[in-house]
């Protein structure tokens, strides 16, 4: 894997315009060979099977890294004006990394070139083998233990494969791996009732190395215990279409269940599903997979997908385990016992491991602590239990998308990912490439990330109304097979605990620190010149500390030589991410700015953005964290505008972004996806492309108000505005126009309007899903709406701390809408009646809202069940006094 996103990487690299306009002659087309060995090595660690060329990976890993860094160099060089721009120069330095190259692809081609079964397969350095004997089946006691906590989806699944319809039903299990899919699938294949109902049962297995012949085989030593069947020894003389006729022959007539266990793809479910056919007599097809899209593909009608287990049931699961079903526990006990419950986070396998283990510790307060503080050890001491499960689900992904799993390991336990940062943190890190069909770098980055959730290796926390993910995490388990594969695989190094021992320098290019603190000596000597991503969610401790303490764990770092040369040390750096809270620059690091190939950069510091911002070209990505964010602004300098490859701006304080100008060296931010801070509206012709916009209006600064007049009409591709007003000056919404493509509109703290703007406004957007008007203040309190008055395609209406007292609308108003959100709104009377007869909604949530108005939504509910509809829901939370 390592390989792949090295070689991934270089291709990146040498696509890359400036690469084509500074280099010419003999030095160009040694750089076509190297790209052309390059694309060599894709193609073969992508279709060849896993594990054949072992031997070479970490040759070919090291080689294109080596590739690499040599050419970033030289760009740098030449750009500072160190190097020849032309020439004999960088002709002869590329030739060791070429020649290095080619010999490898020599010995590559050697060994592809062979018969498979000549060909070497090493034991590798990853951590679970991938064949299927390596699949560690769980032990009895621990698959008992699991279905202890799944009764209830038991029932499900018993009453699905005996209930209703006659026809042929496929019914499919999903999940992650160690949710318990195949324990619920042996003990509903073993269930006295399932026994009674079919006349026949077959189980077979679907090993990652799928062979049809091996699942006849298994399906017809099943049928034959049944059944009067050829002997078995007359098998081996039959091919795989005579063995297929002999399973129709067998099952026809009779009413079976065939359970079709641990399925990965949508070939071989179109491989075997012909084998089963339709009798009309209630068989069914019972399939285990951890993939959701094979589910689906397998049967689109209601697939059971598990949910990880509650808090309850898995301390329920854990008594029953270690106490009995008597469930006779020390009193003190409960609550340690239910926080390790907890750090389990749902997943039954980690559950009856760590159960298992406290049946071996004394049952004491401290044995019991211990094991919470120690969760993860434990955990990692079961490798065949827990982390090969898990491993499976790793080793079956295709290459392209394992570097963006491994790299969740970069990020500290319960971190939750905002999806726009995380996809840009894969495009800066060269792990995401451009696709012939003409999606954006973007695009392919978010079906990436659907793909990994598909797989239920990552988990979508947050999702949009449109399915569009708004925030997504791991669960610990995952994230510490996650880590154990990085730093095995030389994908990344982290430090978790703060070196005892002499610190050594690692032979990778990504690290992340996620100690509480760590000392900048000790990065000097872990931390290779050529590394390419620092992620520091620890302090930096700095020899003789030159700070402030202005707070017991808040540095204020000052111009250090000390820290100039910490960074300074990294030329190639590209990913530099600095998430510790307590970490701030009394004003930005200047040293920062000589990283020339620097793609993202995170870092909290005071005072304005330096000119010299400029110098970093090839940022992607920037994130700013200030101090007293509400109350202070910053301004960008105009060179912003000569950063072209700026995709990604987010800052949490109110910084200005001046007008482009008309210098000669503006480029523009054709790229920019998304900025916050405020503006005028002739900064839109210098990012025509822009998708979100967040403009927030600094405080104490009504001089930007009175000019304020944004029109947005020319953002042909803006799909979510956001606006921060101010508490203390009034924003009318007449001062916005907005294009059509807008889907998301975000007004908070926008005043001195009336209801009809509103409607006027969201009329003229017909793309519009999603509306929110936080504490926005109307001069009117009344909301009519007239029959023609449609919002044809809003599905989220969210009203905070309105002034709205009475509200006429009926349902054809919002014949979509989905989700009716009040919060705050103590002086509605009510919610119109009719929205019950609103098809799509499905819930209506009042919090902290008048007492007339909870009433009315009940009454809205209540009349729709007396008419047998059930899908609406109501949620009411007050917490007045």
């Amino acid at each position: 894997m390592a390989a792949y996103s090295a070689v991934i990487s270089l291709i990146r690299t040498l696509d890359e315009r400036n690469i084509h306009e500074l280099f010419h002659g003999h030095t160009a087309e040694a750089l076509d060979s190297l790209r052309a060995i390059a694309e060599y090595f894709e193609k073969v660690l992508d279709e060849f099977e896993p594990g054949k060329i072992k031997s070479l990976e970490e040759k070919i890993r090291d080689a294109a890294s080596e590739a690499e860094d040599v050419v970033e160099l030289k760009t740098h060089q030449i750009i500072e004006g160190t190097s020849w721009t032309f020439g004999i120069l960088q002709h002869q330095d590329l030739l060791p990394v070429f020649e290095k190259m080619d010999t490898i692809k020599k010995q590559v081609m050697e060994i592809v070139s062979h018969d498979a079964d000549q060909i070497l397969e090493l034991s590798g350095d990853s951590m679970i083998d991938t064949s299927s004997k390596s699949y560690a089946l769980l032990s009895d006691k621990l698959e008992d233990d699991i279905v202890r906590g799944i009764d209830d989806d038991l029932q499900i699944i018993i009453k699905r494969l005996t209930g209703p319809p006659s026809d042929l039903d496929i019914v499919t299990i999903s999940g992650m791996g160690g949710i318990g899919k195949t324990t619920l699938a042996r003990k509903a294949y073993d269930h006295l009732t399932i026994r009674y109902h079919f006349d026949i049962l077959a189980w077979v297995t679907i090993s990652q190395e799928f062979q049809c012949r091996n699942v006849l085989l298994e399906a017809l030593h099943c049928i034959s215990k049944k059944t009067d069947i050829v002997n078995a020894k007359d098998y081996d003389k039959m091919d795989e279409n005579e063995l297929a006729d002999l399973v129709q022959k067998n099952l026809k007539g009779r009413r079976y269940l065939v359970v079709v266990d641990d399925i990965w793809s949508r070939d071989v479910w179109d491989s075997i599903r012909g084998i089963f056919s339709n009798y009309n007599n209630g068989s069914r097809i019972l399939m285990t997979t951890r993939e959701n899209e094979v589910a689906m593909y397998a049967n689109t009608c209601s697939p059971h997908e598990m949910s990880l287990l509650s808090a309850g049931n898995g301390w329920k699961l854990v008594c029953d385990t270690v106490f009995g079903p008597k469930h006779d526990h020390p009193p003190e006990l409960e609550e340690i016992g239910k926080e390790i419950v907890e750090k389990c986070q749902g997943l039954p396998l980690t559950i009856s491991v760590i159960a298992g283990h406290l049946c071996k510790v004394a049952r004491t307060l401290e044995g019991w602590k211990d094991v919470a503080r120690t969760l993860s050890e434990i955990i990692a001491s079961h490798p065949d239990e827990c982390l090969a499960v898990l491993g499976l689900s790793y080793h079956h992904l295709p290459n392209h998308l394992k570097p963006c799993f491994l790299s969740m390991s970069s990020f500290q336990e319960d971190f939750h990912f905002e999806t726009q940062i995380l996809i840009q943190l894969w495009i800066a890190e060269g792990f995401i490439r451009t696709c012939e069909n003409g999606k954006s770098l973007e695009e392919v980055a978010i079906d990436y990330l659907e793909d990994l959730i598909s797989r239920n290796l990552l988990q979508a926390r947050e999702r949009r109304f449109n399915g569009e993910i708004k925030t997504c995490g791991i669960h610990d388990l995952l994230r510490e097979f996650c880590l154990t594969e990085a730093e095995m695989t030389k994908h990344m190094h982290v430090e978790r605990t703060y070196p005892t021992l002499p610190t050594q320098m690692h032979n990778v290019r990504r690290f992340s620190f996620q100690t509480e603190y760590y000392s900048v000596d000790d990065c000097y000597k872990l931390l290779p010149p050529a590394s390419r991503s620092i992620y520091l969610f620890s302090r930096l401790d700095l020899p003789a500390l030159p700070r402030i303490k202005l707070h017991r764990r808040l540095p204020i770092y000052y111009h250090d030589p000390i820290i100039y040369e910490f960074f300074s040390h990294f030329n190639l750096l590209r990913v530099l991410s600095m998430n510790n809270n307590y970490l701030y620059f009394e004003s930005f690091p200047l040293v920062i700015t000589k990283l020339f190939h620097l793609r993202y950069l995170q870092v909290r510091f005071n005072g304005n953005i330096p000119e010299s911002i400029s110098e970093l070209q090839n940022l992607q990505t920037l994130i700013f964290r200030g101090n007293n964010s509400y109350m202070y602004s910053m301004t960008f300098p105009v060179t912003i505008w000569m950063m072209k490859n700026l995709r990604y701006i987010h800052l949490d304080t109110s910084t200005y972004l001046p007008s482009p100008g008309t210098q000669s060296l503006v480029t523009g931010m054709p790229n920019l996806q998304e900025f916050s801070g405020h503006f005028k509206d002739e900064v839109f012709s210098g990012i025509p492309n822009i998708k979100r916009l967040i403009f927030r209006l600094p405080y104490f600064r009504k001089s930007i108000l009175d000019q304020l007049q944004l029109d947005m009409s020319r953002l042909t591709k803006l799909e979510a505005f956001k606006f921060y007003g101010s508490s203390f000056y009034r924003c009318s919404l007449k001062r916005f126009r907005f294009p059509t493509s807008l889907r998301r509109l975000s007004l908070t703290r926008c005043s001195d309007f009336l209801w009809t703007d509103v409607s006027s406004t969201v009329l003229m957007l017909p793309n519009l899903e999603e509306l929110k008007l936080k504490n926005c203040q109307t001069l009117i309190d009344e909301w009519r709406l007239s029959d023609e008055d449609k919002f044809k395609s809003l599905k989220l209406l969210l009203l905070s701390g309105s002034s709205l007292k009475r509200w006429e609308a009926n349902s054809d108003n919002f014949p979509n809408l989905k989700r009716l959100v009040l919060k705050n709104c103590y002086r509605l009377q009510e919610i119109p009646a009719d929205f019950g007869e609103i098809g799509t909604l499905e819930s209506i949530e009042l919090h902290n809202c008048s007492t007339t108005a909870d009433d009315s939504a009940r009454e809205i509910v209540q009349e729709q069940e007396d008419m047998g509809n059930y899908f609406l829901k109501i949620y009411i939370h007050n917490i007045r006094g």
